[in-house]
């Protein structure tokens, strides 16, 4: 079973198109300081765990207004529960959408492979030279490209974004993003 610390049952705001519900996983690999979650990577145990059943109950009560569900955390691959639990959403016939750091590629290609995402959103911390500093961890850069790469040729709609808060990121750093990034689909940039 997926280890599910929040649920949020409506949003209109967080899959682009689509009212849908949110699940929340704990844990994370990174330490970003500005994380908007970071309950639920520094002490996720505080938070009590929704069992699936709970969760499916509802969607499949709300069938007719809700659309899609958006995964997030946390990071969610991080999860090895996370295709099965996919799975289930999709036979239910929801859109799922997954938020990402970039870190496990090779969960996002299988994600992929195997039709079980439809729209993927992958952070970007900064320019890939700055990402230990920035996360507080040491970070396999190979891994964040290859993430970039298996997203940008998945055939799937998909996005990048930036949390720009300016102790940290500045105009020079969007700008070195800006270029690595060219010729993706979406970058967005926010506080």
């Amino acid at each position: 079973m997926l280890d599910i610390k929040g649920f949020e049952k409506t949003t209109l705001i967080d899959y682009p198109g689509k009212m849908a519900s949110i699940v929340f996983l704990p844990h994370c690999n990174f330490r970003c300081p500005y994380c908007h979650n970071p309950g639920l990577i520094e002490s996720p145990d505080a938070f009590p765990s929704i069992k699936e059943e709970e969760i499916f109950s509802y969607l499949d009560s709300k069938r007719k207004w809700i659309d899609g569900v958006c995964i997030t955390g946390g990071e969610p691959t991080l999860h090895k529960e996370l295709p099965e639990f996919i799975k289930k959403l999709k036979d239910l016939g929801f859109a799922v959408k997954l938020d990402t750091n970039g870190s496990n590629p090779e969960m996002v290609e299988s994600l992929l492979k195997e039709r079980l995402i439809d729209y993927i959103a992958m952070d970007i911390k900064g320019p890939l030279e700055r990402y230990d500093e920035i996360t507080r961890v040491p970070v396999n850069k190979e891994n964040i490209q290859k993430t970039i790469e298996v997203m940008r040729n998945s055939g799937i709609d998909y996005e990048f974004r930036i949390t720009a808060p300016r102790r940290l990121i500045t105009k020079e750093d969007i700008k070195l993003i800006g270029e690595w990034l060219k010729g993706s689909r979406a970058l967005f940039i926010q506080r």
